[in-house]
């Protein structure tokens, strides 16, 4: 929490709950129901079916399921992604996926290994938001506020390590009065560097921690402003049980 960013960090981390209750819990899963054009983009076909999404807190670690099959999960970590079923048996697997993006733009078709590896570093770092902010070699500074629709909000610019497995290294945070965030601004490495802003909203709380229950991410413009023709992926997720 050092740095300029401190003041309003520890401020956006109460309002989400608080880090002494963050501690007090290991998981977090969730049902989460996923749109928008991406998928399209990269060769993938989206259901609207809800699936169970489970998230480690304090390690980069998660799994999504049903997942191809309906006894089919994901797990994820940074350095490998596998399917596998409910019995355990490796379906396909990939180790250092990252590297597997390389050369990629955004219409490069996924298979799903490559989509598998999407859903579980972004849902890991949604869910985890903005908690993951204190994590070792991350560092927050406040920038210069924004003016959106009458409304003005603070921002934090969060730097993250090589060795944590997000969007990409640099990343701005959108806070509003309240301090809950409100938008977040990132490019998608693993897809040519996309740039997207992604509006949170409709908040839920479990465990006393509050997290956003609808996304939304558009592709953003030269002007930092959000395309709202292009909604790239959105976003709903419910009953949050932290454990």
């Amino acid at each position: 929490m050092n740095g300029q960013g401190g003041e309003l960090l520890a401020r956006v981390l109460m309002a989400h709950g608080g880090a002494e209750r963050w501690r007090a819990f290991s998981r977090v899963n969730a049902s989460i129901v996923t749109g928008g054009l991406l998928w399209g983009m990269k060769g993938l076909t989206q259901d609207s079916n809800p699936r169970q999404m489970t998230v480690w807190l304090h390690e980069q670690r998660a799994s999504v399921m049903p997942f191809g099959a309906p006894n089919q999960r994901t797990a994820y970590t940074p350095d490998r992604i596998a399917i596998e079923t409910t019995e355990g048996h490796v379906v396909a697997e990939r180790q250092d996926p990252r590297t597997s993006f390389r050369d990629h733009d955004e219409t490069t078709p996924w298979d799903p290994l490559h989509r598998a590896y999407f859903n579980g570093y972004a849902m890991w770092s949604y869910l985890t938001m903005p908690f993951l902010f204190t994590l070792p070699g991350v560092r927050a500074e406040e920038i210069v506020p924004w003016a959106e629709d009458g409304q003005r909000w603070r921002r934090l610019r969060v730097h993250f390590p090589e060795n944590v497995a997000t969007h990409c290294a640099l990343q701005d945070f959108y806070f509003d009065d309240d301090f809950l965030l409100r938008r977040h601004d990132y490019s998608v490495d693993v897809s040519g560097g996309l740039p997207a802003a992604q509006y949170v909203h409709d908040y839920v709380e479990s465990g006393g921690l509050r997290m956003p229950g609808k996304r939304r991410a558009y592709r953003r413009d030269a002007n930092n402003r959000a395309i709202e023709a292009q909604l790239l992926v959105s976003i709903d997720i419910s009953d949050l049980r932290y454990s």
